[in-house]
């Protein structure tokens, strides 16, 4: 297994310690059966990828910083780790957090987090890449990297640590990760990864040959080197790989900037430190998907998502101003059927999964959508494969689509009308004629299906009790008319959550609803709803929504909280074990920082936000445009049929421009190529209130 790597016992005291894989083993055997479910640190799964560590340049850790029953399922954790297991010069390994029982045994046993596929101590590799697509997994990120033995904040590491970055939907806000995280990429993964590894690379061929030449000529003088920008606690050598990094497209290196303030409170600006590095960083794009995965791994236990999983599109164009996944994954980009059939073929043969997940955020609107789902029960017409095309919407699931499911449907049929009546509807821009959803839950009864689930969203903007009581009134029809079909068989499940106003979205600008709020609304459902046996309802604890708010609105200030929030035993934020609202009430206090500034407070039409130096692409005169029509009531069309100009095209235009055609579900670009200048923070002119 090659020599030993040094662990820094961070959870014990500060030694230098030598630990080697097998030791590792040998530590997990006494340890093992005695924690819940060990099949989730034993490594071993089907389909894993083990390379000659000694002969591999680059060592890569994919981190999904909760529990292995949700991290195997990961499809951006699956893309980046097939990418860079492709490549003859780096692996890519996987980690994910430890339940509560394995953790105090492994403090208790001297155990530094691993890798599953060598065992190899986390601090050996040379970049850690944590996936952190919500909120809820920032404290489990800082107790990650402590049970790995490495410093949990940025400017504490030095040369001999791997270099941390993290990636994900949450990053398009990150700074309240900014004190831990070395560099954030923003936007798709599948080509800045490579980027990150060859710059990784480039440094140690580098750093070795500077070695090599200090060796042979110890006589000679050597040059000055210029000031670290981090931290003097860090090597200058690492200072220079960070350097490397924020001057790849797309990648974001918190060190390199500073944020000012005014007087109450908000943002001024935030301005790069250093020449040649971009503000704003924009987001990085894939012109043309890549080929998805089809070696899946293939857990030893059961699993939250026991499934081949294909992408068959990105992004979205419909244009839901709660949504911050339809705004942030634009452009759309669509995979062929006969892509998505090969690669289905392929993860079938490979895992012996029998439930095909057709993913995207609309799957619906995949233009070739019927023929997909009819292609794909020819393929497989003789197995027993369950095929689940999650995402539907209303308005576009066609009979058709709801015959040729049938056969192969898995669990029950789900739709996201997200509000019940007709004014909120247009406020969220996601409009629906009730008539319209009755007609087609009663087709899918009609077909076969007894469960059908519903998704809502409380607290909209301007939602009143009456909206809310819409919602109880639409699941009562609904089943209704199931029971007409099928009669007592009928079920609905409704799953209500609490909308948390996103980063680049048009409701940016608006506040979270109160704490009292909340639970008025959700008494409303429970009373109006749990009385009939055949209908559950789900909702979201509203301090779970609270902590989501401050978390993903949050400005760098908010580090500091989340670092004393995870000092004080917050962990699992998103489970009922680690619900810790009174140690986040604490944190808040101990800052001087009131969680209301984040959460309750209506935004100024002019306001500066914590993440207005990294974009999505999506301008934000047409965000705040978008949310000037939400409310007036006014809907968008899918931009499909109708171009608002959001700002792909003048960022991604000669992109757009090498790939004509169906690739992109935006207009072709016809104007000669030109250098693309990102448009500027600072020239971004708002109306101010009462404009």
């Amino acid at each position: 297994m090659g020599r030993p790597c040094a662990f820094k016992k961070s959870f014990f005291v500060i030694i230098l310690n030598m630990i080697s894989p097998q030791e590792i083993e040998a530590k997990l055997d006494r340890i093992l059966l005695k924690v819940q479910k060990p099949g989730r640190y034993v490594g071993g799964e089907l389909n894993i990828v083990v390379k000659d560590w000694d002969r591999i340049a680059t060592k890569v850790a994919f981190i999904f910083p909760d529990i292995y029953d949700i991290g195997v399922s990961n499809v951006g954790l699956k893309i980046l780790y097939d990418q860079v297991n492709q490549r003859p010069d780096a692996l890519a390994e996987r980690a994910y957090a430890p339940w509560l029982d394995m953790e105090a045994r492994m403090r208790a046993h001297g155990i530094p987090l691993y890798s599953l596929e060598s065992k190899r101590p986390l601090a050996c590799f040379d970049i850690l890449g944590f996936s952190l697509p919500y909120e809820t997994l920032y404290t489990n990120t800082l107790n990650v990297l402590d049970l790995s033995g490495i410093p949990v904040r940025s400017q504490d590491r030095d040369e001999t640590h791997p270099i941390v970055i993290a990636g994900g939907h949450s990053t398009m806000n990150p700074e309240p990760m900014h004190a831990f995280i070395d560099a954030f990429v923003i936007g798709e993964g599948e080509e800045v990864i490579h980027d990150i590894i060859n710059t990784v690379q480039n440094y140690k061929s580098s750093l070795r040959g500077a070695q090599r030449r200090s060796n042979l000529r110890v006589d000679e003088e050597i040059p000055s080197l210029p000031e670290p920008v981090l931290s003097a606690s860090e090597g200058i050598a690492r200072n220079d790989v960070l350097m490397a990094l924020a001057k790849i497209p797309g990648v974001y290196v918190p060190g390199f900037y500073k944020t000012d303030y005014m007087e109450d409170d908000t943002v001024a600006h935030t301005d790069a430190l250093v020449e040649g590095i971009a503000n704003p960083v924009v987001k990085r794009v894939v012109a043309k998907l890549p080929p998805p995965p089809t070696q899946f791994i293939v857990p030893n236990i059961d699993i939250v998502h026991n499934r081949i999983s294909v992408e068959i599109m990105r992004g979205c164009t419909r244009g839901c101003r709660f949504c911050q996944a339809g705004m942030i994954t634009r452009p759309v980009r669509e995979r062929s059927v006969d892509e998505i059939l090969t690669a289905a073929e392929a993860a079938i043969k490979s895992t012996g999964f029998e439930e095909l997940a057709l993913l995207s955020l609309s799957s619906s609107d995949y233009t070739d959508v019927v023929e997909l789902v009819t292609r794909v029960g020819e393929r497989f017409g003789d197995t027993q494969l369950k095929v689940s095309l999650p995402s539907l919407r209303i308005e576009s699931v066609s009979i058709d689509l709801m015959e040729k499911l049938k056969d192969r449907r898995s669990g029950g049929f789900t739709l996201a009308p997200e509000a019940a009546t007709e004014r909120m509807r247009r406020i969220i821009n996601k409009f629906i004629p009730d008539e319209d959803l009755i007609n087609t839950t009663r087709e899918i009864y009609r077909r076969g299906w007894s469960t059908i689930k519903l998704y809502f969203m409380i607290g909209h903007p301007s939602e009143t009790l009456a909206d809310v009581q819409a919602i109880a009134d639409l699941c009562k029809r609904v089943l209704a008319e199931g029971r007409k079909v099928i009669g007592m068989k009928a079920k609905l499940h409704a799953g209500v959550s609490t909308f948390v106003p996103k980063p680049q979205t048009p409701f940016q600008w608006v506040s979270c609803d109160t704490r009292a709020n909340i639970f008025a609304k959700q008494n409303l459902l429970k009373r109006q709803l749990l009385r009939d046996k055949n209908i559950k309802l789900s909702w979201t604890d509203p301090d779970d929504t609270l902590l989501e708010a401050w978390l993903s609105r949050g400005d760098r200030r908010i580090a500091e909280v989340i670092y004393t929030a995870w000092k004080n035993g917050a962990r699992f934020d998103a489970w009922d074990e680690g619900r810790k609202p009174e140690v986040w009430a604490a944190a808040f206090a101990e800052h001087g920082l009131d969680p209301v500034f984040y959460t309750h407070r209506q935004r100024r039409t002019d306001e500066v936000f914590p993440w207005e130096h990294i974009t999505a692409a999506v301008r934000k005169n047409f965000l705040f445009q978008d949310f000037r029509a939400s409310l007036e009531g006014e809907l968008r069309v899918d931009c499909r049929l109708n171009c608002f100009a959001c700002g792909i095209l003048p960022i991604f235009a000669n992109m757009r421009r090498e790939n004509p055609g169906d690739v992109w579900k935006c207009p072709d670009v016809k104007s000669p190529s030109r250098t693309v200048i990102s448009e500027s923070v600072a020239s971004i002119q708002l109306p101010v209130v009462g404009d």
